[in-house]
């Protein structure tokens, strides 16, 4: 049977919601997978942390790989439930940018470790600070991972709108395949060099993060086929 992949989108600054069924439907008619799209109730242009719940999740019921691109949720229990279910089963996830800051529980909730601790256990690293929105990033392969399947058809350098996330450090499970080097960025912080994307386990199952994901990025075919090709590996079909 084809493979499932379910989209998780909730997040106003990036509009996911806009960018990322274009993805799913290249994954369909390029790559023959089913889709489901589980977009947050949230009005996009709304402040973060309000009370949502995700349309279609049960959907992971089934899914063979997560796709998650989500920021500051705070989800009904039976939706965290589910979510947890999937993800204590060991099943390949994938995260886009804002991801590694999914959930915003307040404290005494019985999901507040999921603030961080979705980003730091399953992804590899959880929200600390990035160069600034005027910013960009100079992305280029990494040496050692030259002939990883998710770099097929990634350029060896480009340039991305994203500005860099910092996300060092990241723990040993995780493989880097692309070095980020920010471009004109804010004085508030350092202008440190950082990975954009890298592979990790969870459990046993695969994970893909990239820290890039701005709408401009999806002009990008290097962007493109990275976040395909990570969702394929994933589920272990481009060996």
């Amino acid at each position: 049977m084809s493979p499932h992949a379910a989209f998780i989108l909730g997040e106003p600054e990036y509009e996911s919601h806009k960018t990322m069924p274009g993805l799913a439907r290249d994954l369909e008619e390029r790559h023959g997978f089913r889709t489901t799209l589980c977009v947050s109730s949230v009005i996009p242009d709304t402040p973060d942390f309000l009370e949502s719940e995700f349309s279609n999740l049960g959907a992971l019921e089934e899914a063979d790989v997560a796709v998650f691109y989500t920021r500051f949720r705070v989800l009904p229990p039976e939706q965290m439930e589910t979510i947890r279910a999937y993800v204590d089963a060991g099943k390949p996830v994938v995260g886009l940018r804002t991801a590694t800051h999914s959930f915003h529980f307040s404290e005494g909730s019985p999901y507040h470790s999921w603030n961080d601790g979705f980003g730091q256990n399953v992804l590899g690293a959880p929200w600390r600070a990035h160069h600034g929105g005027d910013s960009s990033t100079d992305v280029e392969v990494i040496p050692e991972a030259a002939d990883h399947p998710i770099l097929q058809g990634v350029e060896k350098r480009f340039h991305a709108r994203s500005w860099l996330y910092h996300v060092l450090p990241i723990p040993e499970t995780c493989f880097p395949l692309l070095w980020g080097k920010p471009v004109n960025p804010g004085a508030h912080f350092p202008p440190t060099e950082n990975p954009v994307a890298w592979t990790n386990a969870h459990k046993g199952g695969r994970v893909f993060y990239t820290s890039l994901g701005h709408p401009q990025d999806f002009n990008l075919a290097s962007f493109r086929n990275l976040v395909v090709n990570g969702i394929r590996w994933a589920v272990g079909e481009n060996e």
